[in-house]
């Protein structure tokens, strides 16, 4: 591709530690997992089955290791950890993860509220079975926390283990890092820019708007979550100046009009 068009940005390569893409599955059937890693294997590197419906998807387990044997990591959303603890069922939550070989774990305290300090007991305890991600910000609108919070929480949570920390949006990108309208909250997003490396964060960016503004400001290379499967090649293009929101982006001043 690079011999065929000058000017595209250099796209880091799988095993990747920026440039991440992580693809929601919200219920897909195997069938279309198939049809979704023929295409999309080479640029997703994680795909989470997204909250809890790794509970009531038929063929999930099978969905499980299509995924793995595309190079790419399955992994369970947050809401089920939550599901899980609120219940006290921590060591069942366990037993779940090795019965369904799953080795990245996503922490989170979006729907159920818990103080943070055991957010970080269950961060330090599950980065010494694997790997953690842990996802900051509430999915409730009425809970709104300041860029010096965010910052805080992230950081906190990067020492107690996670290797990478989600920016939260919900699957409808409306809240956390953005408006209700779904704009960027730039307050937010720049000031964790400037205090967290932009390769421990995934932001979480359904929104093709979205996905644009931070091509745009932090590169091509930069980590995204909650890609819709059918996105993933229009992401991709976006990343690399082939879609017209994105289109002069890495192109020398001479050729941009």
């Amino acid at each position: 591709m690079k011999k065929l068009l000058p000017f595209l940005p250099e796209r880091t390569l799988k095993p990747r530690n920026s440039g991440i893409t992580m693809v929601m599955d919200k219920g897909l059937s195997i069938r279309e997992a198939e049809d979704f890693m023929s295409v999309g294997s080479e640029y997703t590197d994680f795909v989470k089955l997204g909250f809890g419906t790794s509970l009531i998807t038929p063929g999930f387990e099978k969905k499980i290791r299509i995924y793995k044997k595309s190079d790419v990591i399955p992994y369970f959303g947050g809401t089920l950890f939550e599901a899980f603890i609120i219940r006290n069922m921590f060591k069942e939550f366990i037993e779940f993860l090795d019965k369904n070989e799953i080795g990245l774990v996503e922490v989170s305290d979006g729907s159920y509220e818990f103080d943070h300090k055991r957010k970080l007991d269950y961060i330090h305890k599950l980065s010494e079975r694997g790997t953690v991600i842990s996802e900051v910000g509430s999915k409730k609108k009425n809970i709104i926390y300041s860029p010096e919070e965010w910052v805080a929480m992230m950081k906190s949570e990067l020492s107690a283990g996670s290797v990478k920390v989600i920016a939260e949006a919900r699957e409808s990108g409306t809240i956390g890092i953005y408006n209700e309208d779904g704009s960027v909250n730039n307050e937010i997003i720049c000031g964790i820019a400037e205090h967290v490396k932009l390769e421990n964060v995934i932001w979480e960016a359904p929104l093709k708007s979205q996905q644009a503004w931070f091509i745009k400001n932090f590169g091509a290379n930069v980590n995204l979550g909650n890609i819709a499967p059918t996105e993933i090649i229009p992401l991709e293009s976006l990343r690399l100046g082939l879609r017209s929101d994105t289109f002069s982006q890495f192109l020398p001043e001479e050729l941009q009009h």
